[in-house]
Formats: C-alpha cells, sequence, structure tokens
C-alpha cells in the first residue's frame, strides 16, 4: 500500500562539519572535513577542508550544521556529517543531513592544523564553564592538512589485522604523529587495530598530501604487518591527486591498490649482499669482502670483479638476483631501513617490510601448495558458518566468518575440493592457529 522513494546517489562523498558549543549558548563551526576515502564504511584517509568545496557551499553547509547544533542546545565538540552527491560537483542543494556525533573524533587534528585551534583545550575549557575562546568571525581557514590512519593489518590478505609484537616500530614524520604504543610493544587482538595517525599540512593540497605520501614510505614495522604501503598507493593515485573522490573510490580501485608489493632492483641487490655478507669470513688484508656462500648450498665465489646470478626468497617469492657489487655498495634511494632476524635480512622500502634469505637447494621444486588446511589467522569469536561436514566447496568460496579487533573477516577455500574437517560452530572463540575447517582435493 505504500511505495517508499530513496534518492540514488552514484558518487557519493562524506563530508563533515565540526561545531563547537558552550554554555553560554555560544555555537561556533570549524569548517568541513573529507572523510571520502573509506574501506567498509571506515574512514581511511581525511582531509581539510574539502577538495572542489567553494565558498558559497561552504557557507550554506557550516550554517546549515551550526542550526543543527543550536536546535539541541548543543555544548561541547561535535560532528554534523552530510552525504553529498558530487556527481556533478559539489553544491549545497546536493549535499543531505546524515548523522551527528556528539564526541571529538579520530580526525579532528586536520581541524586543528587549518584553523590553530586545539580543540581539546576547547573542551576542557567549555566543561569548566567558560566561553568559547573564539567567536565565529575570529576562524578561518589557513593551509590545507591532511591524516592517514596506520592500521596493523595486511591489505594483501584481504586486510587480516595483524597481530604480535613490535620489534621494530619508527615513524617519521614530517608534522604531526599520534600513536599510543611504541617500538617494544605489541598489538592485542582485543583492540582496534589502529597504530598512529599519520598527519600533514602544508600551504596547499598538493604539499600536504606530498608530505603524507612520503610519510607512509618511511614507515618501518615489524614483524606486525601494516597498511602503509597501501596508503603511499592512495596518496600517489594520480585520481586521488586531483580530488576525484567518492567513497566507492578504494572499492572500485582495490586490486591495483592492495596488489603485492613487488621488492625494487636497488633492494634486490642489498638483499642479496647482505645475504652473502652475513655467511663471509673477515674482510682480505686489502679490505675486499670475499663474498661466498658455505658449501652446499650454492658452491661459488663473488668478488668485485665477477657478476654472479645469486637466488634468494623475498616474502616468499623466489628471485634470481644478476649481482653488481658497485649497485649492492649504495646509495640505496627507496630503502628507508634495515634489520637481521637470524639469518634473515629485514629491509624496509615504501612502507613495507621484506624478509631475504638464502635460498636452499633443498627447496628447489617445492613450490606453494596448500594443504587445504584453515587455521585462525588470530584470536576471535565465529559469527557465522557457511559449510557443512561433507560439502563441496569451489575454490574462493566464503566458509566462514571470523570477527577480531572490531571487523568481520571472510575465511575462503583456497581450491576446489570437499569439507574433509569442520570444527567451527558459530558463537565460539577460538585462538590463533586454531584449526577450524580442512579441505581436501577432488581426485580427477
Amino acid at each position: 500500500a505504500h511505495v517508499l522513494i530513496e534518492k540514488y546517489i552514484q558518487r557519493p562523498r562524506h563530508i563533515e562539519v565540526q561545531v563547537f558549543g558552550d554554555t553560554h549558548g555560544n555555537i561556533v563551526h570549524l569548517f568541513e572535513r573529507d572523510c571520502s576515502l573509506q574501506r567498509r564504511h571506515q574512514k581511511v584517509i581525511e582531509e581539510a577542508p574539502a577538495p572542489g568545496m567553494d565558498e558559497a557551499t561552504r557557507e550554506q553547509l557550516c550554517a546549515a550544521a551550526v542550526k543543527a547544533a543550536k536546535a539541541v542546545d548543543y555544548v561541547g565538540a561535535g560532528t554534523i556529517e552530510f552525504i553529498a552527491d558530487a556527481s556533478e560537483g559539489l553544491c549545497a542543494d546536493r549535499i543531505w543531513f546524515m548523522e551527528m556525533n556528539t564526541r571529538l573524533q579520530v580526525e579532528h587534528p586536520v581541524t586543528e592544523e587549518i584553523t590553530g585551534v586545539d580543540l581539546v583545550e576547547w573542551q576542557l575549557r567549555v566543561a569548566s564553564g567558560e566561553a568559547l575562546p573564539k567567536r565565529q568571525d575570529e576562524l578561518s581557514i589557513n593551509g590545507w592538512a591532511m591524516e592517514a590512519r596506520l592500521y596493523a593489518e595486511d591489505p594483501s590478505t584481504g586486510f587480516l589485522p595483524s597481530t604480535g609484537p613490535l620489534d621494530t616500530l619508527t615513524l617519521r614524520s614530517s608534522g604531526r604523529v599520534e600513536t599510543g604504543v611504541e617500538e617494544g610493544d605489541a598489538i592485542s587482538p582485543h583492540y582496534d587495530p589502529m597504530i598512529a595517525k599519520l598527519v600533514t599540512s602544508g600551504p596547499s593540497r598538493a604539499d600536504a598530501l606530498t608530505a603524507l605520501a612520503e610519510d607512509c614510505r618511511q614507515v618501518m614495522c615489524h614483524p606486525v604487518r601494516t597498511n602503509a604501503g597501501f596508503l603511499q598507493r592512495l596518496c600517489e593515485d594520480e585520481a586521488f591527486i586531483a580530488g576525484a573522490v567518492s567513497t566507492n573510490f578504494i572499492g572500485d580501485n582495490i586490486d591495483g591498490l592492495t596488489a603485492a608489493l613487488v621488492p625494487s632492483p636497488v633492494l634486490q641487490q642489498v638483499a642479496a649482499y647482505q645475504i652473502l655478507r652475513g655467511t663471509a669470513p673477515p674482510a682480505d688484508d686489502d679490505g675486499a669482502f670475499p663474498l661466498t656462500f658455505p658449501a652446499g648450498q650454492l658452491g661459488f665465489r663473488l668478488n668485485r670483479s665477477v657478476r654472479h646470478t645469486v637466488p634468494l626468497v623475498i616474502n616468499g617469492v623466489n628471485y634470481n638476483v644478476e649481482f653488481d657489487r658497485a649497485a649492492a655498495d649504495g646509495p640505496w634511494p627507496g630503502i628507508t631501513g634495515m634489520a637481521r632476524e637470524g639469518s634473515d635480512i629485514i629491509l624496509f622500502e615504501n612502507g613495507t617490510a621484506f624478509i631475504a634469505s638464502a635460498f636452499r637447494k633443498s627447496f628447489a621444486g617445492a613450490g606453494p601448495a596448500s594443504s587445504g588446511t584453515i587455521l585462525s589467522p588470530m584470536p576471535g569469536r565465529i559469527i557465522a558458518v557457511d559449510v557443512t561436514a561433507g560439502q563441496a566447496v569451489t575454490k574462493g568460496q566464503k566458509l566462514l566468518t571470523l570477527e577480531a579487533m572490531k571487523m568481520e573477516h571472510s575465511l575462503t577455500a583456497p581450491f576446489d575440493g570437499v569439507v574433509a574437517e569442520l570444527n567451527a560452530t558459530a558463537g565460539a572463540q577460538v585462538q590463533v592457529e586454531a584449526l577450524l575447517v580442512r579441505i581436501s582435493a577432488v581426485e580427477g
């Protein structure tokens, strides 16, 4: 008997306005932020002001936010969130109210950077009964600010959270870093997987974005995996640089943004050099390093004048590196750091840890072959089981859903086969590496 009609928005953008009220009836706005870069409705990169926002639209949008806050006599920091139809640019009559968050938000630093206001200080002053420190006409936008959320997660595995000790954690920033952990701490499975917020600012959007890309490139974290490389790719994406974003942007470009990062030729050279040095005897009298593999592995000698092919394994992939001693000696552009872990070498490039080890003949021809054993990648709670014992499944089919660190994660079949063993029930708590499902391949 009734038909409900909703506005369909093809290119939605998430734009929000920071508001602040005191107990004296004063309410101001501190302009807008753009939070359109999202994954599964979780914000990834935020910026202020919003790209493509003209003064007329900004004035109407911010006035609407203040009007909403005044309607409820709002006190303290709050955010009025809007959804915008950006298919034909930003315009006030194509922006709609979505919700209000009655708190200070994760992305508040970008507002602080462009206004010069300490919003936490304002909260304390207002809570003490003071009036707002500034009137509306005393607030203005100065420059541009960007914020990236650095998470303990692995984009190459569907953004599965990564837990464990932070044996290496270096966050070099040209701007501002907000974090609650440091090197030597551990990432727990019980909380949100955010490691830090990387915040940059500059006179223009291009300046702030260039600085943010560099800060993401400089991240060094191990053995916990992060989304730093994914963030860097976002910052350097031509469409994002041009401001052509929407809440669908990451989903529409997910394959390219999460493709496995390949170690550069420079990194391969350095990895080969460091592996060889790690197995070499002391230097000769003339200072030359006689780089050799122990007998039984590759059985060749390397020196400055001779080039050899060095087989390596880097992040589980086999490489044959045409070794050049001069190139390995440096400089090493793009490589931000190096560490040793036993006989392995850890090199950091583009926000990613590359683990290099010597390729051993005993591994030759083994190849990656899945056993069909599905283990829990982390402690969590099973919220859905989509298969039964004995059921036939196809490669990529969802087997179950695990909830951990405030996110849901689907575990899928590695190949066509049959569910030979099922140890998962909805509602059960499981520990890391617990056997959940075993898939047997179908003969023939």
